[in-house]
């Protein structure tokens, strides 16, 4: 796991000075972003997800699982999870730069993954022997929630992704839940239905 560590620790440090050299290419960094992910509805389940999240973590029976982790994961969930939902689909079509592909890729690992491997190092000096089955678990986690909060109910159009717009991350306003909630309803109960099963499967 040396190894391991110390390409993911190289890989960040990597993408943090990208990042920092060319800042303002980054879509993340814009506040645009920031205000498309503020949008009230947004917000309020974001809150309500984490809260849910910290407070049922000392009842999971996973010792690896507490109030901290559960917290800068769900935070770390929420500030980067539209965005590099976003930036994928501009990859794969081509709209991407290797750069913003590269710290998005940083980004989302470590959101789902090496922040949590890291605290848990640090905490009990043993890596966390779930870290693999963790990263296909919260990333799955980490698209359902990207695209849950690139909904938006598009004038004309009707309720779209965010990220199809040529133009996004701009606002087109702030938005109301009624108006996305039968679309968002797969993403919220994927995302209850697997942190469910887990905690299941952990108690067997």
């Amino acid at each position: 796991m040396t190894i391991y560590l110390i390409a993911w620790l190289t890989a960040c440090v990597t993408a943090l000075v990208l990042y920092v050299r060319e800042r303002e290419a980054h879509l993340i960094s814009r506040p645009a972003y920031w205000r498309f992910i503020a949008v009230p509805w947004k917000a309020a389940t974001f809150a309500i997800a984490a809260g849910a999240m910290v407070a049922m973590a000392p009842y999971t029976g996973d010792p690896t699982w507490d109030y901290v982790d559960a917290a800068f994961m769900s935070v770390l969930c929420y500030a980067t999870a539209p965005w590099a939902v976003g930036v994928a689909y501009r990859a794969v079509k081509g709209k991407a730069h290797w750069r913003e592909i590269y710290v998005m890729v940083c980004a989302w690992m470590f959101s789902v993954s090496w922040s949590y491997d890291g605290y848990i190092l640090i905490k009990t000096g043993v890596y966390p022997l779930t870290w693999l089955s963790n990263i296909a678990l919260s990333s799955v986690l980490y698209i359902s929630a990207g695209m849950l909060w690139n909904l938006e109910h598009q004038p004309g159009r009707g309720v779209s992704f965010g990220f199809l717009r040529a133009d996004w991350p701009q606002s087109l306003s702030g938005g109301r839940f009624s108006q996305v909630a039968w679309f968002a309803l797969p993403f919220m109960v994927l995302a209850a239905g697997l942190t469910l099963a887990f905690v299941v499967l952990y108690f067997r």
